[in-house]
């Protein structure tokens, strides 16, 4: 079971309330999000406020708002946030998606993600290839997601997102279809040699080329974190 909290360097996330705990995924994600030139940063579904105190931790000045549908992790989040040296930067906000556009926030220079996803299981193997095909999103479509940060980001703007591999292929699809393009992508193993599990991709409204880098957690000798994972966690974890 989970701890009902996760210490950090500089602030602490209390997560009983909230379904998405503490993991290295999210770490990864909010210590590789490009935050150069930030001024405004949304975090979408923000959770347990993770990202958005990783954010304000890595950029001294930048304005953050955090949105999350489920009320009692919005508490929750906030209450992190309130607890945290920059209180004054971080606004949380209880909201789905589309609530929080209807409100007509100003535009971003960044946003960061990781959506929910998971694929359906179902009896019978022709539907289950069928299904396979198709992410299954709790609360938020990556057709919703995409389109949102179109309409939200500044022209120079980027959307930071954390998937699997299949799930990041489809959720390119849908950037695409709304006109972002793919400006980076960060593939994670936990091993040297082992299956890339997981993908961080910036999309951009213009990107001209793909900058591709690859990132392995694990050396494969026992104890040890990678020195690229250190390097990226020295700020946050208590072990580093």
């Amino acid at each position: 079971m989970p701890n009902d909290y996760f210490d950090f360097k500089q602030f602490r996330i209390e997560q009983s309330a909230c379904a998405m705990k503490v993991s290295t995924d999210a770490c990864l994600l909010g210590a590789t999000t490009d935050l150069t030139g930030a001024t405004r940063l949304l975090d979408i579904g923000t959770g347990t406020g993770l990202l958005a105190l990783m954010a304000a931790q890595r950029h001294p000045s930048v304005e953050i708002e955090a949105v999350e549908i489920d009320s009692a992790a919005a508490a929750q989040a906030a209450a992190n946030v309130a607890a945290s040296s920059w209180a004054a930067r971080i606004q949380v906000r209880a909201a789905s998606l589309a609530q929080y556009a209807a409100a007509q926030p100003a535009p971003f220079s960044h946003m960061v993600c990781n959506p929910p996803f998971f694929l359906e299981s179902l009896p019978s193997l022709a539907t289950k290839r069928r299904t396979a095909r198709h992410v299954s999103t709790d609360s938020l479509s990556f057709e919703e997601l995409a389109q949102f940060a179109f309409q939200f980001l500044l022209p120079s703007g980027s959307l930071t997102v954390l998937l699997p591999p299949p799930e990041m292929a489809w959720f390119e699809q849908a950037a695409q279809a709304v006109g972002l393009s793919v400006a980076a992508r960060l593939s994670i193993r936990h091993r040297p040699g082992a299956r890339v599990t997981r993908h961080i991709t910036r999309f951009e409204r213009e990107a001209a080329v793909c900058a591709e880098k690859e990132l392995v957690i694990h050396t494969g000798a026992a104890p040890g974190y990678s020195s690229e994972f250190r390097a990226l966690l020295a700020e946050f974890y208590l072990a580093l």
